[in-house]
């Protein structure tokens, strides 16, 4: 089975294929800047939809009627931005007659991220922009064990960039490499729920007073201190064997070096995908939509963007 997956959430517009599990083509096209503006970016996925989507059809070497599925990445994310997804998702299910599915695009960075790492029942960590996350898959749908109580870790580490002139949370990674003494920073782990906006508050009012390095240091031990104290707890709760963490925050090495150690403490496997399947990307809508259910086949009507999309409202 052929199917496409389109991903528009936020400031990527991705197109993958799968042929029987088997990633054909990932194109994307990302647009870059300081923050996401809504409509600038929804405008600029619509002007690059069609050069991605052909270029994912090369790529794969198939046509739009060689397409069995079509799935879209249907919440959460940002509204005007999701629309371009679902209005492409239904022109081409309209035009070909194909089936359409909705996916949940937290749901599509763990299930990659699993394939990817042939992990079958772990603890996921879940770390995007927008969502922080302890999860467990509980038969057909997801169970949030833990998560942020308001904003996404990597919202906080992109408003900490801006603030000290930098794009994003992969330049404070970079500065943070050079660090040399940690600074205290406000930690709130509560239970395995997690808050990040005094940590964001207090560093940003220590700009100008430490060292640049220092502080993106002490911020990232800090928050994925936090971060993997809730994953261990969980750990400890569930008794998985094996642990995997994924999202756009999940390319951070330190992190991915933090869990590690975590997931070693307890003798269990640690997994983590190639950053192209972190970052956000088609191949993950697609991968989700190939392994739903036929009955989740979303009536025309009904492929709309659900912007506050749970990972655990989603089933398969």
């Amino acid at each position: 089975m052929i199917c496409l997956g389109i991903e528009s959430t936020a400031h990527t517009l991705g197109i993958g294929i799968i042929d029987n599990k088997k990633i054909i083509a990932n194109e994307k096209k990302m647009l870059f800047g300081k923050g996401i503006h809504p409509r600038k970016t929804a405008d600029h996925h619509a002007c690059v939809f069609d050069e991605i989507l052909t270029a994912a059809l090369n790529k794969a070497e198939v046509s739009l009627k060689d397409i069995d599925r079509v799935a879209f990445s249907q919440g959460p994310g940002i509204g005007p931005c999701l629309r371009v997804s679902s209005v492409g998702a239904r022109a081409i299910g309209l035009m070909y007659d194909k089936p359409v599915f909705g996916v949940n695009h937290c749901v599509a960075h763990i299930e990659i991220s699993k394939f990817m790492t042939g992990l079958k029942d772990p603890l996921i960590v879940y770390v995007s922009g927008g969502n922080t996350q302890i999860i467990v898959r509980e038969g057909i749908h997801y169970s949030v064990l833990g998560e942020t109580l308001d904003i996404g870790i990597g919202n906080m580490l992109d408003n900490f960039a801006r603030e000290i002139n930098e794009n994003g949370a992969r330049e404070i990674e970079l500065l943070a490499k050079s660090g040399k003494e940690y600074v205290q920073l406000p930690y709130s782990v509560k239970g395995m729920d997690m808050t990040f906006t005094g940590l964001q508050t207090d560093a940003i009012k220590k700009i100008n007073r430490i060292r640049k390095e220092d502080l993106c240091f002490s911020l990232q031990e800090t928050a994925y201190s936090m971060i993997c104290e809730a994953a261990e707890r969980a750990l400890a709760l569930t008794k998985k064997r094996s642990v995997v963490v994924c999202g756009g925050v999940a390319q951070n090495k330190r992190l991915q070096e933090m869990l590690k150690t975590m997931a070693d403490d307890w003798k269990c496997k640690f997994g983590v995908a190639a950053n192209e399947f972190n970052a956000d990307n088609g191949a993950m809508i697609a991968y989700v939509g190939s392994i739903m259910k036929k009955e989740k086949r979303l009536a025309i009507k009904n492929c709309i963007p659900i912007q506050k999309y749970r990972t655990d409202q989603f089933t398969f």
